[in-house]
C-alpha cells in the first residue's frame, strides 16, 4: 500500500498539527511529560483519615479535600469508582465519613442521600475489608471482625505458600504494612459515630464461613485459626516478625517519600511505622508526609457539585506517571513527524536515561541471577521497575537518536532488553512487575476482597514486550516467538484480547494487533482478521469506539460504551497495523477530527485506564492526547514496509507455523 486512504484529508492534517503542538507545549523544561492520574475519592477520604490518625490534619487542607469530594457526589447521593459508573458502597461510605470529619452535618440533604444509599446496600456491615480496617482504626468497627493478617507472614520463605512474594508487588507492600498495623489494633476515637450508616445485618464475611469451594473453606478455617493466634501470639516470634516487617518497610521507601509510588502501601506504611514508635520528625516519616503533599493536585476552579460550595479544592493522585507519559509522548510525536533530533525529543531522551533503574528490587526474588535494568512508572521507584514501561521507553529511545546520547541510549536499551527478556514468565507471557507471579491461592484469602493481588501475564503487557523486541530486530528470536505464541493462545473466541491495564478489550486488541504484525504475523492471518472483524462489529454509530469499565464484570458491556478519544485511537492503531484502509477506519479518523477541541486536545471524562479489573480505574489525562496523535500520525502517512507504525514486515509468519488457537479467558 503506497499511500493512506486519508492522505487528502486536510481536516485530519490540521487536527494532527494542533494536537502535536499542544503536546509539545506540555513538556516540562526538564524533558518529561506528566498528565494527571485521576482515580476516585477514596484517595482523598483516606488522606484525611490518615492525617487524623497521625494528628496532623489541618482545617484548610481538610476543607479543600472535602470540596473535591463534594464535587464528585452524584445527584443520587452516591460516589462511583469511574465516570458514569454505578454508586459504589465502600467508596460512598469513605466519602461520607470524610465529609463528617470535615463538619458536614448528617442531616444535610447530600448526607442524607448518601446514608440512604449506604443502608440500602447493606450498610457498614457490607463494606469491603479495607474499609472495615479504616473503621477499626477509629473504633467504629471491632478489630475482631477483621480477617486475620498476622505479621508473621513476613517470616515465610519465598518458596512457602502464601509468602509475601506470592502477592503482586502492589499487594505485597500493602499487606506487610497492614499486618504490622493490625498487630497493634490501634483505636483513635472520634467525636462522632456512624451509626446512621448501619443496616443492622450480619457482615457477609461473618455469614459465610465454609461456603463455596473446598479451597475457600480451607482458607476460612485457616483464617479462624489465625484469629485465635492473633489473640495470643508467641511473644518471641511476634517480636521477630514485627522487627522484620519494620525493616522491610523502611528499606523500600523511595526517594520521594513514597512506597512504590502508590497510595495504598504509602498510607499504611506511615501508620505502621508510627505505631512502631517513629515520631513525625523522624526522616522516614517526614519524607513520607511531605511526599504526599507533592501528590496533591490543587484546583482553583469554581467547579462544584451536590452540596458543594464554590471555591478551591484539592485531590490526591494515587500515583504519578511521568516515565509512562514521557515514553508515550515521544512515540506520539515521532508518529506525528517530529524528527529524532528535535530538541524536545532530545530532552525527553536524556531525562529517561536518567530514570533507568540500576539496582535490584523485589523482582530479583524470582530472578536471582538477572542483572538490573528497565524503567519504572514514577519519578522515584527503584524497587519496582516494570515490563510495560521498559518496553515503551525502549521504543521511545529508539526514535530519539541524538548523536551526543547515542552511546548512552544503546547501552540503556541493551540493559532494558536483557532485563525484559529475563522477566518473561515460564508460559511465554509477561506480567507487569514480577515473573511467574501466578499463585492464585492468595486471591482466596478472606482479607483480600478488593482488587487483583497477583501479577499474572497479560495480553497488553506481553504485546508491548513483543513489539519492543520486534523493533529491536529480535522478532525471530525464541523469546519473541514464545511471546507471539502466548498472544495467539490467549486471543478470545470473539477475536479480541482482554485488557489488563486498560479498558478493556479495545485496549487489549489495540496492543496485540500492532505487536503481532510487527513480529511478522501477516495482516491477512486469521487471528488478525478476527480482531479486525471484532473492531468493526463494535464501532459506534458516531464512528468512534468506547468501552465501559463494567465490561470487566458484565460481558454485555464488552466493546460497548461512549466513544472516547483514547479508545478510538487504540482501535485505529490496530486497524492501521492490519493494513485496513476502510470506510470504518475513515469514520474513526473523522470522529477524532470532529471532536477535537480548539486547543488541540480532546475531552475525555471517561476512565479508560485500569488499576484493578472490577474495582479500580484510572483517567490518564494524557491518554486523550498521546494516543490520538499516534493514530492520526500513522494513518496519515504512507505505510512503510516495516517499523514504528505497525506496517507488515513480509507476512512470513503463517498460522500453520504458530497456530491459530483461541482460548476463552
Amino acid at each position: 500500500m503506497a499511500s493512506s486512504v486519508v492522505e487528502a484529508s486536510t481536516g485530519a492534517q490540521v487536527a494532527l498539527g494542533l494536537a502535536r503542538e499542544r503536546l509539545l507545549s506540555l513538556q516540562d523544561e526538564a524533558g518529561w511529560w506528566q498528565g494527571e492520574l485521576q482515580t476516585n475519592v477514596t484517595m482523598d477520604a483516606e488522606d484525611m483519615l490518615l492525617r487524623e490518625f497521625l494528628g496532623i490534619r489541618r482545617a484548610d487542607g481538610t476543607e479543600r479535600s472535602a470540596a473535591w469530594i463534594r464535587s464528585q457526589q452524584r445527584a443520587d447521593g452516591t460516589w462511583a469508582n469511574f465516570h458514569g459508573g454505578p454508586g459504589e458502597l465502600s467508596t460512598t461510605i469513605e466519602a461520607y465519613w470524610a465529609l463528617r470529619l470535615a463538619g458536614d452535618p448528617p442531616e444535610a440533604e447530600h448526607m442524607l442521600a448518601a446514608a440512604s444509599f449506604i443502608r440500602s446496600e447493606g450498610g457498614l456491615e457490607s463494606a469491603r475489608v479495607f474499609t472495615h480496617v479504616w473503621l477499626a482504626l477509629f473504633g467504629l468497627w471491632p478489630w475482631e471482625r477483621v480477617p486475620a493478617l498476622p505479621p508473621e507472614i513476613v517470616l515465610l520463605a519465598p518458596y512457602a505458600p502464601l509468602n509475601i512474594y506470592d502477592f503482586a508487588c502492589w499487594a505485597r507492600q500493602t499487606i506487610v504494612a497492614l499486618s504490622l498495623v493490625k498487630a497493634f489494633r490501634p483505636v483513635r476515637p472520634l467525636a462522632f459515630g456512624l451509626d446512621e450508616l448501619r443496616a443492622g445485618e450480619q457482615a457477609p464475611q461473618d455469614a459465610k464461613q465454609a461456603t463455596g469451594s473446598a479451597k475457600r473453606a480451607w482458607l476460612s478455617r485457616l483464617d479462624a485459626a489465625l484469629r485465635l493466634y492473633e489473640r495470643r501470639p508467641l511473644p518471641l516470634v511476634r517480636r521477630l516478625a514485627l522487627a522484620r516487617a519494620e525493616r522491610w518497610i523502611v528499606r523500600r521507601q523511595e526517594a520521594d517519600g513514597s512506597w512504590g509510588g502508590i497510595q495504598p502501601p504509602w498510607v499504611y506504611s506511615l501508620m505502621a511505622l508510627h505505631l512502631r514508635g517513629y515520631p513525625l520528625e523522624h526522616p522516614v516519616m517526614r519524607r513520607g508526609v511531605q511526599g504526599l503533599d507533592g501528590f496533591m493536585v490543587e484546583d482553583r476552579d469554581d467547579a462544584h457539585g451536590v452540596g458543594a460550595p464554590a471555591g478551591a479544592s484539592r485531590r490526591l493522585e494515587a500515583c504519578q506517571s511521568p516515565v509512562w507519559d514521557t515514553a508515550l509522548a515521544m512515540i506520539a510525536l515521532s508518529d506525528a513527524g517530529i524528527a529524532p533530533d528535535h530538541p524536545g525529543m532530545g530532552r525527553a531522551a536524556s531525562w529517561l536515561l536518567g530514570e533507568e533503574v540500576t539496582v535490584r528490587g523485589d523482582w530479583a526474588v524470582a530472578r536471582r541471577h538477572l542483572k538490573p535494568g528497565g524503567w519504572a512508572f514514577e519519578f522515584a521507584n527503584v524497587n519496582y521497575p516494570d515490563v510495560d514501561d521498559t518496553a515503551e521507553v525502549v521504543m521511545a529511545l529508539a526514535r530519539a537518536r541524538a548523536e551526543d546520547d547515542a552511546d548512552r541510549i544503546d547501552a540503556a536499551v541493551a540493559r532494558g532488553r536483557a532485563w525484559l527478556e529475563g522477566m518473561q514468565s515460564s508460559d511465554g507471557g509477561w506480567g507487569a512487575f514480577d515473573a511467574d507471579n501466578t499463585r492464585a491461592l492468595v486471591r482466596e484469602l478472606p482479607f483480600l476482597d478488593f482488587g487483583e493481588v497477583i501479577d499474572e501475564p497479560s495480553a497488553d503487557v506481553t504485546a508491548h514486550a513483543v513489539e519492543m523486541l520486534s523493533v529491536l530486530g529480535a522478532a525471530d528470536d525464541a523469546i519473541a516467538r514464545r511471546g507471539v505464541s502466548w498472544l495467539l493462545e490467549h486471543q478470545e473466541a470473539d477475536g479480541s484480547w482482554f485488557g489488563r491495564w486498560g479498558v478493556n478489550h479495545v485496549y487489549g486488541t489495540g496492543a496485540a494487533v500492532p505487536a503481532l504484525v510487527a513480529a511478522g504475523v501477516g495482516p491477512q492471518e486469521p487471528c488478525v482478521r478476527r480482531a479486525v472483524r471484532w473492531l468493526y462489529e463494535h464501532q459506534n454509530e458516531d464512528g468512534g469506539w468506547g468501552e465501559d469499565p463494567r465490561s470487566y464484570d458484565d460481558s454485555s458491556w464488552i466493546g460497548r460504551g461512549a466513544s472516547t478519544a483514547s479508545q478510538t485511537a487504540w482501535a485505529l492503531l490496530a486497524l492501521h497495523a492490519a493494513q485496513e484502509r476502510s470506510p470504518q477506519l475513515q469514520r474513526g479518523i473523522d470522529w477524532l477530527v470532529a471532536t477535537q477541541r480548539a486547543d488541540g486536545g480532546w475531552d475525555e471524562p471517561q476512565y479508560t485506564g485500569t488499576g484493578f479489573p472490577s474495582d479500580y480505574y484510572i483517567n490518564y489525562h494524557l491518554y486523550r492526547l498521546c494516543f490520538p496523535i499516534m493514530a492520526l500520525g500513522r494513518c496519515l502517512r504512507a505505510a512503510p514496509d516495516t517499523g514504528w507504525d505497525g506496517g507488515a514486515r513480509d507476512g512470513r509468519t503463517s498460522s500453520g507455523e504458530l497456530g491459530s488457537a483461541t482460548r476463552r479467558r
